[in-house]
């Protein structure tokens, strides 16, 4: 009971420093605060916000904002505001699963690569060099012009990462090389630690602020790369997606509209939405960087 209990406070006492840490930056409130904000909508949002995509009214085509329609309505007579809290899930899921993936092999490459060294450290860095060479965004929209079947988040995940990783591989590397050469991984080694006990143990809690911050970033690049492939139509499997709803917004402004619909929530609410979001992400960065920061944590 004692060692449940000295667990419990020692949880109390390291959340009661994040919110310390949280709260010593107005910025960083500010960047918590619109992300859960987002969080809230796309988990509790989307249950209590009806949606219903097979209406169409055209005589509710572009109504001006009001207490009904916060954002007014689209070409089809849909609720703008609706489409914006269904979508920012899409949105959420798949920017997360392309950082994870992202962050993911980067760590594995980087780590690997940085403990090998030698010649496995040349070629690995050489094939990095090689990824890093390709212009990103014209792949992705050849990849997903190609693989018409992108019609689930997994799979349009793995298409945003499949160059975003060499970046963040490269720096993991670096950060991998640095730490090798501490005292207290010699010491771990003379010990006859294996090696992979000191990758888990010694290497990644100390990289573990650079991989969350790179976390955060790259959530921040796929939410603006599947919103511009959505834009483009090259990933149509989700008509409420804030990069579709730019898409429809286009295509159909000239329908009765073109002015109004450039105007007011078809273009504007998407576009201010995946601003306020990628802007509440970079501002929760230096707080993040507290928190995970082993030598913070042992103040």
């Amino acid at each position: 009971m004692t060692e449940k209990k000295a667990r419990t406070r020692s949880r109390f006492h390291s959340a009661i420093q994040i919110l310390k840490i949280i709260a010593k930056s107005k910025r960083s409130i500010a960047g918590v605060s619109i992300t859960a904000f987002f969080i809230i909508m796309a988990t509790v949002g989307v249950e209590i916000t009806p949606l219903d995509l097979s209406k169409f009214s055209l005589s509710e085509s572009y109504l001006p904002p009001s207490w009904e329609h916060p954002f007014g309505t689209d070409y089809f007579g849909r609720d703008v505001w609706a489409m914006i809290v269904h979508g920012s899930r899409d949105v959420l899921l798949v920017s997360s699963l392309a950082a994870l993936i992202t962050v993911g092999v980067g760590v594995l490459v980087g780590t690997f690569s940085g403990i090998s060294g030698g010649k496995t450290d040349m070629l690995v860095m050489s094939m990095i060099d090689v990824v890093l060479t390709i212009p990103s965004f014209p792949l992705l929209i050849v990849l997903a012009a190609v693989i018409r079947q992108a019609t689930n988040p997994f799979l349009m995940a793995c298409i945003l990462s499949v160059t975003a990783w060499a970046s963040i591989a490269r720096g993991i590397r670096s950060q991998v090389l640095s730490i090798k050469e501490r005292g207290f991984i010699e010491a771990a080694r003379c010990l006859g630690l294996s090696k992979l006990y000191i990758i888990i143990n010694e290497v990644m809690p100390n990289i573990m602020p650079y991989i969350v911050v790179s976390f955060i970033i790259s959530m921040t690049g796929a939410i603006y790369a599947q919103v511009g492939l959505f834009t483009l139509g090259l990933a149509p499997y989700s008509t409420v997606n804030w990069g579709m709803m730019l898409n429809m917004a286009m295509s159909h402004a000239g329908f009765g509209g073109a002015i109004w619909a450039v105007t007011h929530g078809n273009i504007f609410a998407p576009i201010f939405a995946i601003t306020l979001l990628d802007v509440g992400l970079i501002m929760m960065t230096g707080a993040v960087e507290e928190i995970f920061n082993p030598r913070l944590r042992e103040d």
